[in-house]
């Protein structure tokens, strides 16, 4: 039998990793796996290495030029608030947007990366 591949986790290019780790951390209640200064990895709490859904944080040289052709999607029932409880983090709003059934707003992190906050319509 051939090995398959498993979704891990997210690298997010930075500028600052330990900036940006900080702030999903707090936005997450996610602790650092793993730092290595220019990497730095973040996972749910008892979420090992090896054991997936983590974000990481890599040092680059350049800030962030365009939208991101990738983003995260974070799931929760109660959208509002936790878009404010993200703004107050540091998080900035881009826009508001509905399909039937669903509902998102679209943030940006402390360094402009683009994620989604999802919720559930009646």
């Amino acid at each position: 039998m051939s090995e398959t591949i498993a979704f891990g986790g997210v690298t997010i290019d930075s500028t600052d990793p330990a900036e940006l780790a900080a702030f999903w951390t707090s936005a997450l209640g996610y602790s650092v796996l793993a730092d290595a200064g220019d990497y730095i990895m973040i996972a749910p709490p008892g979420v090992g290495f090896g054991e997936g859904r983590y974000l990481a944080f890599q040092l680059v040289p350049e800030s962030k030029a365009t939208k991101n052709r990738v983003h995260v999607d974070f799931q929760t029932s109660a959208r509002e608030s936790e878009v404010d409880r993200l703004t107050a983090l540091g998080a900035s709003v881009l826009g508001e947007h509905s399909l039937p059934g669903f509902a998102w707003t679209v943030l940006q992190d402390p360094q402009g990366n683009e994620f989604c906050v999802v919720s559930g319509t009646s």
